[in-house]
């Protein structure tokens, strides 16, 4: 029950903050932590959990006050499966799109950042790629294997689809060594991430606003 009262919080808040916003016609969502998705997560690691923000989304969409949505993102991965449904749902969305990485993108908030029609990322933060694992038991057969290159190119069709980055690039950097400690993959810092196309531009907070603004006023005309 605590759990339920703590999560039925979360989405409160993330209503009002909604209305607030709804007064400027710009609504700011924050995906941060681990994004949870069919499998629980412990109650002390903090989490988005992507069915609440699901139907968020699409409420946004439907909402003729929000006319631009602001998406905020310092994620630590989190749940594959979740990470792309929240993802197709912004790339399909016509309210005007802008996210900001702030902190960290790492993994599956790779595709979140550029799903957005317009994304950021602040000089201090940094994208990590790698490819995907898979964590406990794992069945060893040609099939395991076969399902995760499949799942690997799903992200990687979704990025490269919704980036200026080349496919090799963004493999070769997936699958980098000698980077990160007991891993593979690329740590990637703001002005990196925006030369190789990873990330439309280097920007801040009033960067991302004044291009959402912009759009709402192009589209008034």
């Amino acid at each position: 029950m605590d759990e339920e009262n703590a999560v039925q919080t979360e989405l409160s808040e993330l209503e009002r903050l909604g209305s607030a916003g709804a007064e400027s016609g710009i609504h700011c969502l924050s995906i941060v932590g681990q994004i949870e998705g069919h499998t629980l997560l412990p109650a002390n690691v903090k989490t988005t959990k992507y069915e609440h923000l699901m139907p968020l989304l699409a409420a946004i969409e439907e909402s003729p006050e929000i006319r631009g949505l602001l998406i905020l993102l310092n994620t630590v991965g989190g749940d594959i499966e979740a990470g792309l449904a929240l993802a197709e749902l912004i790339a399909g969305m016509k309210t005007p799109t802008a996210s900001l990485v702030l902190g960290g993108g790492h993994s599956i908030g790779v595709p979140l950042a550029v799903a957005a029609q317009r994304s950021f990322i602040a000089p201090s933060a940094a994208m990590t790629l790698h490819p995907v694992r898979l964590s406990g038991v794992v069945i060893g057969v040609e099939q395991t294997y076969s399902y995760l290159r499949r799942v690997q190119d799903r992200i990687t069709g979704f990025i490269t689809a919704h980036a200026a980055i080349e496919e090799v690039r963004l493999r070769e950097l997936m699958l980098r060594t000698g980077e990160l400690a007991g891993d593979v993959g690329s740590v990637l810092e703001g002005p990196e991430a925006v030369s190789l196309g990873l990330i439309d531009a280097l920007g801040t907070l009033s960067d991302a606003l004044g291009w959402l603004h912009g759009q709402i006023a192009a589209g008034e005309k």
